[in-house]
């Protein structure tokens, strides 16, 4: 094991045991260094290593402490990662979409507001029934960050947020040349919408597999 990465695992040892928690400030260099048995150089790039990802924030001036560890800042690395996709990894990521959505939009159901319903029955109604596709895309990407959001879990909601932005594209492609797209979307989010209206799960579950395979399935088609 490199020595920097020796240096990162015992970072992570402490937080994970619960020496650091969020939020606590690091001990000096010096003294920390000489803790985990690390050279002072080692140490400075492991912090390094680990503020670019989130996990420790170096302030000038005042020292280095463990962020909040919030799932959505830590899963901004994993955003970056995904804004170097392939377009012929798009299929791959609907296929994760297609598995880890459904199960958001079933928790979704026992777990949405009327406000948050609401406010989904608003943007379809405000959209229309003729909307331009990248109208209609506009929409979907905030139609479906929506029903994420309520369901509750912070950790899949910014893994989908990330999943979702290579997709776009394919989206909007299918909108120009597949004939009854538009159509097909609309019916399929008042579906979706429908389904958590009436807080079943199941129903949810099955439209937005529905949904999101249907768009998986064209463009398998396609290439």
């Amino acid at each position: 094991m490199a020595v920097t990465d020796e240096a990162i695992e015992k970072i992570k040892g402490m937080i994970v045991s619960g020496a650091l928690r969020p939020g606590d400030r690091l001990p000096k260099e010096s003294e920390l260094a000489a803790e985990l048995g690390l050279s002072r150089n080692s140490l400075r790039e492991a912090v390094r290593a680990l503020s670019l990802i989130r996990i420790l924030d170096v302030r000038q001036g005042d020292g280095t402490y463990v962020t909040s560890l919030d799932p959505q800042l830590l899963l901004e690395a994993l955003s970056f990662v995904v804004d170097f996709h392939r377009d012929d990894t798009v299929l791959e990521f609907l296929a994760v979409r297609r598995i880890l959505e459904p199960a958001a939009t079933a928790m979704a159901a026992s777990r949405i507001s009327e406000q948050q319903l609401a406010a989904l029955t608003n943007q379809l109604d405000k959209l229309g029934n003729d909307p331009s596709v990248e109208e209609l895309v506009a929409c979907d990407l905030e139609f479906h960050r929506g029903i994420v959001q309520s369901s509750g879990n912070s950790v899949l909601c910014s893994l989908l947020d990330g999943l979702s932005g290579p997709t776009t594209r394919a989206r909007i492609w299918r909108g120009l040349t597949q004939e009854d797209a538009v159509s097909r979307t609309l019916h399929e989010h008042r579906a979706i919408l429908e389904a958590l209206r009436d807080r079943d799960a199941e129903a949810a579950r099955s439209w937005a597999t529905v949904h999101i395979a249907s768009v998986e399935q064209w463009l398998r088609s396609t290439l």
